[in-house]
């Protein structure tokens, strides 16, 4: 009994954080959620959806795109606005792109006080923005902070998942001015804001007084001294004479005129003589300015911090609809979002897993029977074949 106990109180205490915002998108969300009309006719509409591979069709239901080449928009006020200074920020979300994505963003952002939630649209300030955005070749997930009024992108890009399942995607922010993104609870990238966002001024800039040095030798290769161009070079011709060309026997000179051999090409030639190269001993390098303090330059601890996160939403733009977003989460603690990831976004895997496994071996047992092979794998068949999606309009 004691034990038991013991383990329970562990259980507790090892998920102790502060959840700040959480949403699984069930069929009173629009109680808590409001779309956006800013684009008037060009708004595309939210649908309530399980999508077509799930676990269970009532708990797996998220907000699905549902018009291509519209606008989207849609937000949720935060109950207690929140500042994440001094404090880990998490900020977690489940995207779908079951519609074979083409070109259309999966990002998510968090919002300070003030946002009139109808007008949400791109021109919106954000705080924080973060998530897939897919078009064409370009697959990469955002991570853009807002500091002093600028958004700023991160210089390397993190890979986004392009295919038709569910992908978790979990941005940490920590006080000491690190971060982490991960997906799917892998790490797919981490590292030190300041190091890998260009906000604040640099440390060092180029030293605009230095000179290059008089005997600095960018040279890599130099003439080679002693390769001496061979006498009588110049005097080998391009083309000679054809010494075994004959006259034609039905040349007549009054009227062809005097026949002349022809010319062909000097197998002896060998074009302008240029001197070889070699390797330069002196050689320093592309002489390149020193760097010295940037006077411009200031620390700032920070940089992690939010003062005033209020509302949370997508604003987003696709060519193809049909993503489907769920199970948002905001935390002071990893923690939290992967127990809460544990409830939720582990089950739909293995919900979709357990369907396309099915919907395989139906569609194969359906052509072993009927004698024909072709298409076992189509994946449009498949679709088709385990379409339960349940959907909802606003």
């Amino acid at each position: 009994m004691i034990k038991t106990i013991v383990l329970a109180a562990m259980a507790v205490a090892a998920v102790e954080g502060t959840v700040l915002f959480k949403e699984t998108f069930d069929d009173s969300y629009t109680e808590r959620w409001i779309e956006s009309t800013a684009k008037g006719a060009d708004q595309g509409k939210f649908i309530l959806s399980a999508g077509k591979h799930h676990h269970d069709p009532e708990a797996d239901k998220g907000v699905k795109t549902s018009e291509d080449g519209k606008f989207y928009g849609i937000s949720s006020k935060i109950d207690t606005p929140f500042s994440n200074k001094g404090k880990d920020l998490v900020v977690q979300f489940q995207a779908k792109h079951e519609q074979n994505i083409d070109c259309g963003g999966g990002y998510i952002k968090l919002y300070p006080s003030g946002l009139e939630q109808t007008q949400l649209d791109g021109e919106t300030p954000y705080n924080i923005m973060f998530g897939p955005d897919i078009c064409g070749s370009t697959k990469r997930v955002h991570v853009i902070f807002t500091y002093n009024g600028e958004n700023h992108l991160k210089k390397v890009d993190v890979p986004a998942k392009s295919d038709e399942f569910a992908h978790l995607y979990t941005l940490v922010v920590h006080p000491d001015n690190t971060y982490e993104v991960l997906i799917d609870h892998e790490s797919a990238a981490k590292g030190d804001i300041e190091e890998d966002w260009d906000i604040l001024e640099p440390k060092e800039i180029d030293d605009k007084d230095a000179v290059k040095p008089e005997d600095w030798d960018e040279r890599v290769k130099i003439p080679d001294e002693s390769d001496v161009k061979p006498a009588n070079y110049d005097d080998i011709t391009e083309f000679i004479v054809d010494e075994t060309a004959e006259k034609p026997e039905d040349w007549d000179e009054d009227e062809d005129g005097e026949w002349e051999a022809p010319m062909i090409d000097n197998p002896e030639f060998r074009g302008p003589w240029v001197q070889k190269t070699i390797d330069n001993p002196d050689y320093k390098g592309k002489w390149v300015r020193p760097k010295v303090a940037n006077p411009d330059y200031k620390k700032d601890e920070n940089l992690h911090a939010f003062e005033d996160n209020a509302f949370i939403g997508f604003d987003l733009w696709q060519v193809k609809s049909g993503t489907i977003f769920d199970n948002i989460i905001v935390t002071d603690d990893l923690a939290e979002a992967e127990e809460f990831a544990k409830e939720t976004f582990d089950l739909l895997r293995v919900g979709e897993k357990k369907m396309i496994d099915e919907a395989m071996a139906e569609l194969k047992a359906k052509n072993e029977a009927s004698g024909d092979a072709e298409g076992a794998e189509d994946e449009e068949v498949i679709e088709a074949d385990v379409d339960v999606d349940e959907e909802e309009e606003l």
